[in-house]
């Protein structure tokens, strides 16, 4: 007697899938047997075919960019909505309403309050109802959470390098909550894929710029997610630069010790800390960007500072893999109940 076994097949529509993130997302789905791509939407592609947009796709699918407008979400199991911070709270909620799983990877529904939203993305939240609905996707954290909700924000790329590399050491007390100072080096996709003068090549080779000093809308986000996680009131100094390459984030934090500790301890106790991580590697060695490039993985490596009494953190990602694309799948993984590295080991 036979016995067929029935493979459920994910079907997704990814909303936004003309850029970055949005193009990554269709190279780690579309080599899935489990997932197939049904819908992509895009305002400034519309009826353009993938591969004429993204050449490496030709001869793989036939896949067509539509407009929102005449986009269908019948029977999709799971919608990516990979937009601008304030574009993609004005479609979530109709997404929300149409489709089981949501995964946003914009800013709009990271934070708790309006109020925060307002004062560091400088405008109004159109969508605040749906803000304690959604739960914040690092699975790191949130995994069991991740597995129940319909709505997850998908985490950015610098609070992931942040968040992951001081969640140790702030749960376990060996460094001070307050006066944390975090740099992060970024590559130029990290701005998406719209066209300025500043992300031209000639502003942007040899040349390294810091940005919106002490107002960035990552902020907020860094701070909120590590206090609830710790208990502590954590505060923070953020300063995100701009460097010439592709992709990656290199971020590097400054902490001061409460207590005697060793290299040996340290490295220890984030070696246990993430035993059970997937995707989190605590390295002995320097962490570098080179390591991680189209991986879902966080590195993280770490030097006790004795003669300032300082723990400094080193943390690389993949902006658009673990700092974006990747991980929205990730949390997809969770959500159906799969293994996290499905489609990305």
């Amino acid at each position: 007697m036979q016995i067929f076994a029935y493979v459920f097949i994910m079907n997704i529509a990814i909303i936004g899938a003309s850029g970055y993130s949005g193009a990554e997302l269709i190279r780690l789905l579309a080599k899935r047997s489990d997932a197939e791509i049904q819908t992509l939407v895009s305002g400034t592609t519309a009826g353009k075919r993938l591969d004429e947009v993204y050449p490496e796709f030709t001869g793989r699918t036939n896949l067509r960019f539509t407009a929102l407008d005449d986009a269908s979400f019948k029977d999709i199991d799971v919608a990516f909505a990979a937009l601008p911070s304030g574009e993609s709270m004005k479609i979530v909620p109709k997404l929300h309403d149409e489709v089981p799983r949501v995964i946003d990877l914009s800013g709009d529904f990271r934070l708790p309050s309006t109020e925060q939203y307002t004062a560091y993305y400088k405008h109004e939240h159109v969508s605040p109802s749906l803000l304690p609905k959604a739960v914040y996707g690092l699975p790191e954290i949130h995994h069991d959470t991740i597995a129940k909700t319909s709505l997850v924000a998908n985490p950015g790329c610098y609070p992931t390098s942040a968040i992951l590399a001081l969640l140790p050491a702030l749960k376990h007390g060996i460094v001070e909550p307050t006066g944390i100072s975090i740099t992060s080096l970024s590559g130029t996709s990290g701005a998406g894929r719209s066209s300025s003068l500043e992300m031209s090549f000639t502003e942007v080779h040899d040349n390294i710029r810091a940005y919106k000093l002490g107002a960035h809308q990552h902020i907020p986000e860094i701070q909120h997610v590590l206090s609830k996680a710790t208990g502590k009131s954590v505060t923070v100094s953020f300063v995100p630069h701009l460097v010439p390459m592709n992709r990656g984030i290199y971020t590097t934090i400054h902490s001061s010790l409460m207590q005697s500790i060793s290299q040996e301890e340290v490295f220890g106790l984030y070696k246990s800390y993430y035993r059970e991580a997937r995707f989190v590697r605590v390295k002995e060695q320097v962490a570098q960007v080179r390591d991680v490039l189209r991986t879902n993985y966080c590195d993280i490596s770490m030097h006790v500072d004795k003669r300032t009494n300082q723990l400094i953190l080193l943390s690389t990602i993949d902006n658009l893999v673990k700092g974006a694309a990747g991980q929205a799948v990730q949390n997809m993984n969770i959500m159906f109940g799969l293994p996290e590295d499905c489609g990305l080991s």
